[in-house]
């Protein structure tokens, strides 16, 4: 899951070395921390958020799949 919220972020960023992904686990909960440069912020969250609403979406299909529950955090 980590990989996959790596691989969506450095095609929308303009430095993708600074994105950093932490992922807390819990018993049906995966919470993942998406921290990236400030000036990269912007472009994660996308236009009235449209762009993280669709990471998110994603993330929570591939947990549900899995049996948990997942939540995906922007950082700064």
């Amino acid at each position: 899951m980590k990989e996959l919220i790596q691989s969506i972020c450095s095609h929308l960023v303009e430095n993708p070395d600074g994105i950093r992904i932490t992922e807390f686990l819990g018993e049906k909960t995966l919470i993942y921390e998406l921290r990236c440069e400030p000036n990269d912020v912007g472009k994660l969250i996308g236009k009235n958020g449209r762009t993280v609403s669709a990471m998110r979406t994603l993330v929570s299909t591939v947990a549900s799949r899995k049996g948990k529950r997942a939540v995906l955090e922007v950082v700064q």
